[in-house]
């Protein structure tokens, strides 16, 4: 079964995928018209959709402020960065932000949902589980890119 605008829904938390925010992923890794796009969960809608985009001048800063101290969200990051070779490289980092201070019921949602949601987004090449704002310091991604 499926429905207009949507990936087939998870089993387990009946979450769909918006075609907006696969589209809005895609515009990221392909045309590289964003540095990072945050996701959240429309529970009325029953949907991942896209909440905000950066532009691609953003730094990691401006990203990380996005996040919400007090909610969950996925988001992904297009990290630029110079190997120790002296090459540009870019990697595209997925993001399961889940904060101590949000509601259980923000946690398991977006917990269950991960998975679907992550499957949709083909080409991430790393993926980062946080809690807090010490677990995606941008000297995690340089660790994990190198």
């Amino acid at each position: 079964m499926s429905f207009r605008g949507l990936s087939r829904p998870n089993a387990r938390s009946g979450m769909g995928v918006a075609d907006e925010s696969k589209t809005t992923f895609h515009e990221l890794q392909r045309k590289k018209t964003h540095r990072y796009v945050v996701f959240r969960i429309d529970e009325s809608k029953n949907e991942v959709v896209v909440e905000k985009t950066g532009n691609p001048a953003e730094s990691y800063d401006d990203f990380l402020g996005s996040l919400p101290d007090n909610d969950c969200r996925y988001a992904v990051y297009d990290f630029d960065f110079v190997t120790s070779e002296n090459c540009q490289k870019s990697k595209i980092f997925f993001f399961a932000w889940s904060p101590e201070t949000s509601h259980i019921r923000a946690k398991v949602l977006y917990s269950t949902s991960k998975g679907q949601f992550r499957r949709e987004l083909h080409g991430i090449h790393y993926e980062i589980q946080a809690t807090d704002p010490t677990e995606v310091g941008l000297e995690v991604l340089r660790e994990r890119a190198n």
